[in-house]
């Protein structure tokens, strides 16, 4: 639909207690084309008929018996389904529009009525309200697309994570200054010693046996931000017996280009044919 047609079937509601306000704008609407028109005279109604069919626009006069446009307006901001007060006030009293803003009217029209002005104020805040309404709508259905989308993510990177796994014998990430954040796989009882010894992570770096040119160059490719596929390095443990490793690892960057650390897995060579 466009939006001319979405503006003449859009739900308006008057509320005045004077009859002859009530036709003259039931039959100035009809006239411009409106066709879900209706109307009450009892303003205590008004809460309850929005509540069960929410109105686009409602015509809101602000002096009336038993329950005046302030009370009316005050009751529909308990039961609205958005936040947007769909309402134009109208009002004889100059002094009243202002309040009747701070209220959360959106616009007034002064008595005695002005039918130009009428059917244009009317015509213009129907067309902010559908607006808005789209927009909320397009937010909605944004945010389904992106939960949709992070849980596609999500399931992606869970079977990633199981490949690796099943591929390596350790997932490994690391922050920024190179300290180890993440590491997955049964590396601590293989090899009796942290990741970090492996890789020069300052902290455990002072477990001996590694090929210090191998851990140098390593060290230089990760100083350089640059991955490195399947790195082979080595360890004479205390025994006099050797171990040897491979590992593979990338750069990650955050979504402005910054850098934010690495990942990568492991695996040992050393008993595998």
């Amino acid at each position: 639909m466009t939006m001319a047609v979405d503006i003449l079937n859009a739900r308006i509601l008057i509320v005045d207690d004077q009859q002859a306000n009530v036709q003259l704008l039931e039959q100035l609407l009809a006239d411009a084309g409106y066709s879900h028109v209706s109307s009450t005279m009892q303003p205590q109604e008004v809460c309850a008929l929005h509540r069960k069919t929410p109105f686009d626009l409602i015509l809101l006069d602000l002096q009336m018996p038993v329950m005046d446009g302030f009370q009316v307006m005050e009751g529909l901001k308990t039961n609205l389904i958005d936040d947007y007060l769909p309402v134009i006030v109208l009002t004889a009293q100059p002094g009243h529009k202002l309040r009747a803003l701070q209220a959360g009217a959106k616009d007034f029209i002064s008595k005695p009525l002005d039918l130009v002005e009428v059917k244009t104020r009317i015509h213009n805040m129907l067309e902010v309200r559908l607006l808005y309404r789209r927009l909320a709508d397009y937010n909605k259905v944004l945010e389904a697309t992106v939960a949709e989308r992070t849980a596609e993510l999500r399931e992606s990177e869970a079977r990633y994570r199981s490949l690796t796994e099943l591929a390596s014998d350790w997932y490994w990430e690391q922050d920024e200054n190179g300290h180890f954040s993440k590491v997955s796989g049964p590396v601590l009882e293989m090899l009796g010693v942290q990741v970090a010894a492996l890789l020069g992570d300052a902290p455990s770096a002072r477990i001996g046996g590694w090929d210090e040119v191998e851990r140098e160059k390593l060290r230089s490719t990760i100083e350089q931000r640059q991955p490195f596929l399947d790195f082979v390095f080595h360890r004479t443990c205390p025994d006099g017996s050797q171990q040897t490793y491979q590992v593979s690892g990338e750069p990650m960057f955050n979504s402005i280009g910054r850098f934010v650390g690495y990942r990568g897995i492991g695996v040992e060579l050393t008993a595998k044919p």
